[in-house]
């Protein structure tokens, strides 16, 4: 490799959402307003968990930490995007670039392995509802949390060190508001098809496994629920499972159609849409999908009473 090739490009333009001038503000204002929901929403669930003893338990200890891994997601983008929309240069470093790029990978794989382990816990809960305390102990549910971050942070690793080995000439502009895969893959000037090889291999298997994980033990759910004599029992299981399944079909959904598919049929402007699907909108709405939406008492964030909260899944 070319040394002198590859520091050619010290810094990224990252052109962002729109380039029209008159639509800055009302960006601006729409993405903050939307990564303000997120983080004080998935902020209170952490302070709530923490706070009341009888939500410290593995349903809730998955819980929370999907809501600090959709902080941190969010967070790996939206500041720099809301900086750049007043910013003349709207630059981000090299070595910035690849560091956004390794956590923003970080926390997607997180998050995708949270949603599998979510999903175990809900089909221990339902399928195997005596045995739930003496399976889901406090020491495995920590080793599942653990393995999530080993496995999350040796993905983004692979696919930051196969980016960083790219070539970039002259062009340095990104058509995206953050360093994503493919917009970086398009604009470089090197061959990239180990970098699409992996995307499709091990990126694939990543996700697909866990996605499988999650259809095999809702196929459990779904069995055991209809055996159930009981409807009332029937269907305040699949209303349990119906957050869970909401999250899994907006998170999968978009995100197989960015990054699956070939590199020549990939759209700038759809994959900016679906990115921003599942980079800020469904952090945002994940507080209230999974916990906020049963909340009964309007003032039950003032009041910590466990006995006026609904904290329901």
């Amino acid at each position: 490799m070319d040394n002198t090739n590859w520091t050619s490009v010290s810094h990224f333009v990252l052109l962002g959402i729109s380039t029209h001038q008159q639509e800055q503000v009302p960006l601006f204002l729409l993405f903050l307003f939307m990564y303000t929901v997120n983080v004080s929403g998935n902020f209170a669930i952490i302070i709530l968990i923490i706070s009341i003893p009888r939500l410290q338990t593995p349903m809730y200890i998955f819980l929370g930490n999907l809501a600090l891994a959709d902080i941190c997601f969010t967070s790996t983008t939206v500041p720099k995007m809301l900086q750049n929309i007043f910013s003349p240069t709207k630059t981000i470093s090299y070595m910035g670039c690849l560091a956004q790029t390794y956590f923003f990978i970080c926390f997607a794989a997180m998050e995708n392995f949270l949603l599998a382990v979510m999903a175990y816990d809900r089909y221990i809960a339902i399928c195997h509802p005596f045995r739930y305390p003496m399976i889901l102990t406090r020491m495995l549910c920590s080793q599942m949390v653990a393995t999530c971050h080993i496995l999350s942070h040796l993905h983004a690793l692979l696919h930051t060190l196969l980016m960083g080995r790219l070539i970039f000439c002259a062009d340095n502009r990104i058509p995206h508001f953050f360093c994503d895969l493919y917009p970086l893959m398009k604009i470089s000037c090197s061959s990239t098809q180990l970098n699409t090889l992996m995307i499709h291999t091990e990126g694939v298997m990543v996700i697909s496994g866990a996605l499988a994980f999650i259809i095999a033990s809702y196929a459990c759910i779904s069995w055991a629920v209809l055996q159930s004599p009981s409807a009332k029992g029937k269907w305040r299981a699949f209303s349990t499972c119906s957050s869970h399944l909401t999250v899994v079909a907006i998170f999968y959904g978009t995100l197989s159609w960015v990054y699956f598919r070939p590199l020549a049929s990939y759209s700038v402007a759809m994959g900016r849409i679906l990115t921003v699907m599942y980079t800020v909108v469904t952090p945002m709405l994940n507080p209230f999908i999974y916990s906020l939406r049963k909340w009964r008492c309007q003032g039950s964030f003032q009041k910590t009473d466990e006995e006026n909260m609904d904290f329901f899944i």
